[in-house]
């Protein structure tokens, strides 16, 4: 039985799994294997995911499963995203959907994020969340590497408002030395598409000497699509595989994100302690109009929001914002 959840589209036989080892074939149907369970469950604040432009200073309740259809050399979740989901079942929270809008509720979280691994392994019980926090009047959003098929690019855009996606390199080279996948080109088909209908942002975790020279491209690419898109250049603390990795030059980073800086009006540089280039700029007059703190590894706060609504104070300008 064929999966078509991601674009492996595994062959999945009678009881077996795929590659992401989060999926079943049960009588002729692809099944999730453990749904309503989560490896993770806590609030924080939307700018720590990233999200800078939508709901700014506004509390998420953030969740995750297990499991993925990436082969990331230098995932930081790995222990989560690699390891045999059948090992983390039993360790994992048994919640339902009420359970979790409920426990949203009581924190007075705005939005309900998917982070930590890859919702494309995990639909089911996504959709079942999304449509109680749906009448809940509660948001929702992912971060998702958008290797799926399109029907479930389909399937995520009924149900997530808002999408931080991964770009982590175009070449195939890269691709399929360090991602696990032959081409990234379904990647930029499903950005393309999601970014027409919803709120998106996204992020690219650098590694220097293996996508750093893709900037340029990158930011061409994301610009064809909408200028306007917030771009996330993160200085990658290479685990996993590449714990040996050196880490990213800050200054040589910064250099070689001018010519993108000037191709889109936000990106911003962090995942370091005391970054300065984690506020949100004017695209007109250059006023610093939200100001954040970046106390590294996805620490990143609100300070304060200049805006008025969403416009700059200075000179009028409207922002790229979702209030």
């Amino acid at each position: 039985m064929q999966c078509s959840y991601c674009e492996r589209r595994c062959d999945i036989p009678e009881g077996g799994t795929g590659f992401c080892r989060m999926y079943t074939s049960l009588q002729g149907v692809i099944t999730e294997r453990f749904p309503g369970r989560w490896s993770a469950c806590g609030t924080s604040v939307i700018e720590s995911m990233p999200f800078y432009h939508i709901y700014p200073g506004s509390r998420c309740l953030t969740i995750g499963t297990a499991g993925c259809n990436f082969r990331c050399r230098y995932c930081s979740n790995a222990y989560i995203a690699k390891e045999d989901p059948e090992v983390q079942a039993d360790k994992m929270y048994r919640l339902s959907a009420a359970d979790l809008v409920g426990t949203a509720m009581r924190f007075k979280c705005k939005s309900i994020v998917f982070n930590v691994n890859e919702p494309a392994v995990s639909i089911p019980s996504m959709l079942e969340v999304a449509n109680e926090a749906r009448r809940a009047g509660i948001m929702t959003g992912c971060l998702t590497n958008a290797y799926m098929t399109e029907e479930s690019t389909e399937l995520l855009v009924s149900m997530f408002t808002f999408f931080n996606i991964s770009l982590k390199g175009l070449s195939d080279e890269f691709n399929r030395r360090y991602i696990g996948i032959p081409s990234c080109g379904p990647v930029l088909r499903n950005i393309a598409a999601i970014a027409a209908v919803r709120h998106v942002e996204i992020t690219t975790p650098l590694i220097q000497d293996c996508n750093d020279a893709e900037i340029d491209a990158m930011a061409d690419f994301i610009a064809d699509i909408s200028p306007s898109i917030p771009w996330h250049v993160f200085r990658l603390l290479p685990g996993d595989e590449m714990h040996d990795a050196a880490y990213p030059d800050i200054d040589r980073i910064d250099g070689e994100l001018i010519s993108a800086r000037e191709k889109l009006r936000y990106v911003y540089f962090h995942n370091f302690v005391g970054s300065d280039w984690v506020n949100t700029l004017c695209p007109s007059c250059g006023a610093v109009v939200i100001e954040r703190f970046s106390l590294g590894c996805g620490g990143d706060k609100l300070n304060r929001n200049h805006c008025d609504g969403n416009s700059c104070p200075e000179c009028g300008r409207a922002i790229d914002l979702v209030l």
